[in-house]
């Protein structure tokens, strides 16, 4: 039988998950200052014309400066060790989710799609944590936190698991195979077992039935840390054949919240929520 997940056990686990993910995501930024550079392919010259205030692409302009840049890089990447070996506060919190939002304004709104979501999930669930903690109350905040962190990662999930249903491509098994003749490793081989069509099928229906019934993961504990085990699997699947890394290590971060929330127990007046407000 799976207990519940301590309070306080909960957030460092998001923390030191959430900061091994930017660490990864940041390392990555700086292993592309060449390709980011005024010379590069993904220069801030080009990418500045989407920005229609002239005043807002002069500031810009200062911050993605190229030295200037790498210098917030390091920045966030020290930031992120101070959250794994230290824990939080609310000044570092406000810090990565301001240097996030300029991230995410340099590559357009998303670099890596859905982990940058869950990136920015995660960040602000940690950063109305310290912030009610700050102002409020220290437990208050923590719950606040994993409850955001939490119910924005199952519903992400239940939505993809009912778009699929609307896709007949997915209603037949069809987009499995076409999706993993994409992978980095080029198309199946003409005799993989996936493109038997009734596996094929099974696989999609399999995929669609698990993440359409992912809010059933916070009936408890048990079935919170089955459903993130399977979530686990299937990332570290879509790592392994298409390399989107950064998905296994920004979805991982949303799992102690998800356990953590599943082995709350709530009144008719939601007490077990806002119990500790003096």
């Amino acid at each position: 039988m799976v207990s519940e997940l301590p309070l306080w056990l909960a957030l460092r686990l998001t923390e030191c998950l959430f900061g091994w993910s930017l660490g990864i995501q940041t390392l990555e930024y700086l292993c592309m200052k060449q390709a980011t550079s005024p010379q590069g392919l993904w220069a801030w010259s080009v990418q500045r014309r989407d920005i229609p205030q002239a005043w807002v692409r002069r500031a810009l302009d200062i911050l993605f400066a190229s030295d200037v840049h790498q210098l917030h890089l390091l920045l966030r990447l020290q930031a992120a060790l101070v959250l794994i070996f230290y824990g939080g506060s609310f000044a570092l919190l406000l810090f990565l989710f301001l240097g996030n939002l300029l991230i995410l304004i340099r590559w357009r709104g998303a670099f890596n799609g859905g982990s940058d979501f869950l990136t920015l999930v995660v960040l602000t669930g940690l950063l109305i944590a310290y912030a009610i903690g700050t102002w409020v109350n220290t437990d208050l905040g923590v719950r606040a936190g994993l409850w955001y962190i939490c119910i924005q990662s199952i519903t992400s999930y239940f939505m993809s698991g009912w778009v699929k249903i609307l896709r007949p491509e997915w209603r037949s098994g069809q987009a499995m195979t076409i999706f993993l003749n994409g992978a980095i490793y080029g198309p199946l081989p003409d005799h993989h077992v996936l493109r038997r069509p009734y596996l094929a099928f099974l696989g999609s229906w399999a995929f669609i039935v698990w993440e359409c019934a992912f809010p059933f993961a916070l009936v408890n504990p048990a079935h919170a840390l089955g459903f993130c085990m399977v979530a686990a699997g299937f990332h570290f699947l879509v790592f392994w054949f298409f390399g989107l890394n950064r998905f296994f290590w920004a979805w991982m971060c949303s799992f102690p919240a998800i356990i953590w929330c599943a082995g709350q127990h709530f009144g008719p007046n939601l007490g077990g929520l806002f119990s500790v407000i003096p």
